[in-house]
C-alpha cells in the first residue's frame, strides 16, 4: 500500500477542484506524516487497524482536537476544538487518516449547502447546481474522489439528500447507534453521524468502527455491533420490500419514479417480493419535523451569545447589546429563521398547540413504521422528489426548500436507519437516489440490499446502457 502517494494524489485533486468549495480546512502536512506512520507500521509487521489505508474528510460540525470547528458559521470562525469527538477518536485508533474538514450549511441547517458563511458548494455533475445539504461538502469530496470516505451528519436527510444529488452511498444510522459526543448539536433528538462513500463496503467498514456504546453519550446504545463488512452477502432472498403509496405522487419527477420502478422490477425478477404499503401519518412529517427541530435548535443555539467562546460584536456597549448584536451580525439568515420559529413554538401559549402536539404526531409516525415493519423488511422510496436543483432556485422560497426533504425527515422522526443508494441518472446526467429504510438497528439489512444492488443492478444497468 503506497499510502503517501495516495494522499498526495488526493491533495492534488483538492487543489484542482478548489472552486467546488468542498473543503474548509486541509491538513496536508499532517496527512502525509500520518500516511508515513501507517506505512511504517505495515512494513514493520505491526497490527494495523480496520481502517488502515482509508482517507477521511470530516464535516465541520464534528470536533477534531486542536482544529477549527466552525459549523460553517461566522460566529465560530475562529473556534478551536479542545478534544476529539468519539467518532474521530475511533477512526484514528483504527488507523484511519483524516485529510481535512468539509463545508456545510451553517449549523447543519439547510438542504442545498448555500447557507455556509464560507461560500456555496457546487454540484460535481453540474457546477450551476447545488450538491444538497447540509453535508454537501462531504458528498462532493467523495464524488470527486478527494477522499475515500467522508463523515456527514443527518438531522432530517443531510447525509442521504446530498448523497442522492452527488451519486454517493450515504447511511444515516439508527438514532443511538453512533455516539454524538463531539458533534455540535442542531436538534439533539434527531442528529446522527454517518458515512458517505463510493461503495457499500467502505460504508460497512466505517460503521463497524464508529458504531457502539459510548459512556460520554447517554443516548448511545449498548447493543453489540455486528461485523457489517462480513455480512454483505444475502443468505437468502426472503427479504420483503414495501413501497409506501404516499411516497409516489405528482410532486416527484417522473424520471425518478421510473428509475425506482425499474429497480423494483429488477428485484422482483431476482425472486424478491415487493408489495404496496401505507404510512398514513407520513403526510405530517415535514410540518412535524420543522416544529420539533426548530424548537431544539432554539434551545441548543442559545449558548452562542458572544460571552463565552464565540465571536463578539465590536459595536456592543451593554450586555443586551452583546447578545443581540452578536447574533444579528454573526448568524446567517436561515439560522435566524429557525431560531425564531423554534422560540415561537416553545413560547407561552403556543407550547401545547405546537410543540406538544408535534411530539404526539412524532409517535404516530414512528408507529406507522413499526407497523409496516411487521409485514416488510425494507421500505423503498425516492430519496428526493427532484434531482439536484439550480443554485439560487429555492433560496427565496423556504417552504419549497424544506419540501426537498419530504422523503427523508420521517426516518429521523422515527429514529430508524435509512440509506441512499445511487441507481442511475436522469436525462440531464444528474444522479438519482433510491432510499432504503429498515427497522431499528437493522443497518445490516440496508447494507446487504445496497451491496446487492451495487454489484448486480448497477453493473447490469451500466452494461445495458
Amino acid at each position: 500500500m503506497d499510502l503517501q502517494n495516495k494522499v498526495q494524489a488526493y491533495l492534488q485533486k483538492i487543489g484542482v477542484y478548489q472552486h467546488f468549495n468542498a473543503f474548509l480546512d486541509v491538513y496536508a502536512e499532517e496527512a502525509l506524516e500520518r500516511a508515513y506512520y501507517i506505512e511504517e507500521k505495515i512494513k514493520g509487521g505491526e497490527r494495523t487497524g480496520k481502517l488502515a489505508g482509508l482517507v477521511f474528510a470530516i464535516k465541520d460540525n464534528i470536533s477534531i482536537k486542536n482544529k477549527r470547528l466552525t459549523c460553517a458559521s461566522k460566529i465560530l470562525s475562529n473556534f478551536i476544538s479542545l478534544y476529539h469527538s468519539t467518532v474521530v477518536e475511533r477512526i484514528i485508533d483504527e488507523d484511519g487518516l483524516i485529510i481535512g474538514k468539509t463545508n456545510m450549511d451553517e449549523f447543519a441547517m439547510g438542504s442545498s449547502n448555500e447557507n455556509s458563511a464560507f461560500g456555496i458548494v457546487k454540484n460535481p455533475y453540474d457546477e450551476a447546481r447545488v450538491p444538497g445539504g447540509s453535508s454537501g461538502g462531504s458528498a462532493v469530496a467523495v464524488a470527486l474522489k478527494m477522499c475515500d470516505v467522508a463523515l456527514g451528519t443527518d438531522t432530517g436527510g443531510s447525509i442521504r439528500q446530498p448523497s442522492a444529488f452527488c451519486g454517493n452511498f450515504g447511511l444515516k444510522p439508527t438514532y443511538g447507534r453512533v455516539s454524538r459526543f463531539g458533534l455540535v448539536a442542531f436538534a439533539s433528538s434527531f442528529d446522527c453521524i454517518g458515512p458517505i462513500a463510493n461503495d457499500t463496503m467502505a460504508i460497512a467498514k466505517v460503521m463497524e468502527v464508529i458504531s457502539g456504546y459510548d459512556e460520554k453519550d447517554s443516548t448511545s446504545s449498548p447493543r453489540p455491533v455486528p461485523e457489517y463488512s462480513k455480512l454483505l452477502e444475502f443468505e437468502n432472498h426472503k427479504i420483503k420490500f414495501g413501497l409506501p403509496v404516499e411516497f409516489f405522487n405528482e410532486g416527484v419527477e417522473k424520471e425518478i419514479i421510473d428509475s425506482i420502478y425499474d429497480c423494483v422490477e429488477f428485484l422482483r425478477q431476482n425472486g424478491f417480493e415487493v408489495v404496496e404499503i401505507s404510512l398514513p401519518y407520513i403526510k405530517y412529517s415535514i410540518a412535524d419535523y420543522y416544529i420539533l427541530t426548530t424548537a431544539e435548535a432554539s434551545s441548543n443555539l442559545s449558548r452562542y451569545d458572544g460571552v463565552k467562546y464565540t465571536s463578539r460584536s465590536n459595536t456592543a456597549k451593554t450586555i443586551h447589546d452583546i447578545y443581540t448584536k452578536t447574533r444579528d451580525e454573526y448568524f446567517g439568515k436561515e439560522v435566524k429563521r429557525r431560531i425564531m420559529l423554534g422560540t415561537f413554538v416553545l413560547s407561552a401559549g403556543y407550547y401545547d398547540a405546537y410543540y406538544l402536539k408535534a411530539q404526539r404526531v412524532r409517535r404516530l409516525i414512528q408507529n406507522d413504521f413499526l407497523e409496516a415493519f411487521n409485514s416488510v423488511d425494507i421500505i423503498l422510496s425516492p430519496t428526493t422528489p427532484t434531482t439536484a436543483f439550480k443554485i439560487g432556485e429555492k433560496l427565496d422560497n423556504p417552504l419549497s426548500m424544506y419540501l426537498s426533504d419530504i422523503f427523508t425527515t420521517s426516518a429521523n422522526l422515527a429514529g430508524i436507519p435509512a440509506m441512499n443508494v445511487p441507481i442511475g441518472f436522469d436525462s440531464n446526467g444528474l444522479p438519482i437516489g433510491l432510499q432504503i429504510m429498515a427497522n431499528h438497528f437493522r443497518e445490516d439489512l440496508l447494507l446487504q440490499v445496497s451491496y446487492f444492488l451495487e454489484k448486480n443492478y448497477m453493473s447490469n444497468k451500466i452494461i445495458r446502457e
